[in-house]
This record gives structure tokens, sequence and C-alpha cells, in this order.
């Protein structure tokens, strides 16, 4: 979630759902950019047939935008991972005053973190720091520790022009730009029940 231009703090809100308007604390840091409202609105569509009841893993939180959007569209449970404690803190003020349930922050490098007893998840939010490039590693460890529900969901964030290293059980289900910016969801394993 961390790239290139700082967003003013009480400026995001959420899209759709039960918190629909709702506004995100945003905390002034440099390099600090939420997924835009039009690809989180774009991306939650996509996911509208499986994303009720789902758990849902957070990995590079920043200001939980994803994972808070998720628990809005209907999702049981989110799992936001941050390192930076001055964000994760905002994070948790945030789901406060939301009254969010179902949800956990850790404070923890998410590699660290992946490295460290597995719980599988239905859908993954993968928007790590554009200039740290963790795609491939946080891909790996997701995949090969037991992190993902057999046909779980990944949303992955990355700089258009990156080559992203994802295992072969992913398949790309959909895919977009705004911008500098690639999304794209990717479903692991091989059947696709929203084509």
């Amino acid at each position: 979630m961390r790239r290139g231009t700082t967003v003013p703090p009480g400026r995001l809100r959420i899209v759709a759902g039960r918190l629909r308007g709702s506004r995100l604390a945003v905390p002034e840091r440099a390099g600090l950019r939420p997924t835009p409202d039009r690809v989180r609105e774009t991306l939650f569509n996509w996911l509208a047939p499986v994303i009720e009841g789902a758990r849902c893993l957070d990995l590079y939180a920043g200001t939980g935008a994803l994972g808070i959007e998720a628990v809005s569209r209907g999702a049981r449970a989110v799992t936001f991972v941050e390192s930076e404690r001055s964000l994760a803190h905002s994070l948790v003020e945030n789901l406060a005053r939301l009254h969010v349930e179902g949800a956990r922050v850790i404070e923890a490098d998410a590699l660290a973190l992946l490295a460290g007893k597995p719980e599988p998840f239905d859908i993954v939010f993968l928007d790590p720091p554009f200039d740290a490039n963790l795609w491939s590693e946080s891909a790996r460890l997701l995949e090969s520790r037991g992190w993902l529900a057999a046909d779980a969901w990944i949303y992955v964030e990355s700089p258009a022009s990156a080559t992203l290293d994802l295992p072969t059980a992913w398949s790309l289900h959909r895919e977009g730009r705004a911008g500098a910016v690639r999304y794209a969801l990717y479903r692991r394993g091989a059947a696709d029940p929203l084509s």
C-alpha cells in the first residue's frame, strides 16, 4: 500500500457495503498511498460472488483499506499485517471507531509472519510497498507454507512495469491498469466459478 505520494489525513472512504461512505483516518506519511476507490470498487465487484463469509488476509495492510472494504462487504474475518507501528496503531483506531468485528491487527514483518505457523485464508490481498520488491517471495511463502485455502483468491497490486514471479498454481482471473499500477486477481487451483 505504500507508494509514491502522500494521502492527506481523512481522505479515504469505504466504497460499498455496510460501512459505505465511512472515512478512514490516514496518517500523513511519505510514500503511503492506499488502493484508489475506483480500483477497490472494481476488485470487489470481481470478488462479489465469494466475499460473503470469507476469511481474508490483508498482508501489507498500510491503511487497511482493502481489508476494511472486505469486512464492509461481508467477509467473516480479516487479519491485517502491518510492520510499521504508527500505521498499525492508526488501523486499530479506525477499526474500533467503525465498530468492526472479526478483525485483528498483527504488528509484524510480513515475510517473518509467513515463515511461521500458517492458517489458510480464502482471499489474500498482496500489495506490498512498491520499492521493496516483495511480491515473489511473499507469493512463494503464501503458496508453499499453507496460507492459502485450496481454492483461494489472491489480489496482487504492482507497478505495471514489474515482472512478477508468481506460483504456477495461480491462474490469472482478471486484471486492469490504473495509470502506472497493475492490479490483478488470481485464483489458486484450476476451477474458476466466477467466469
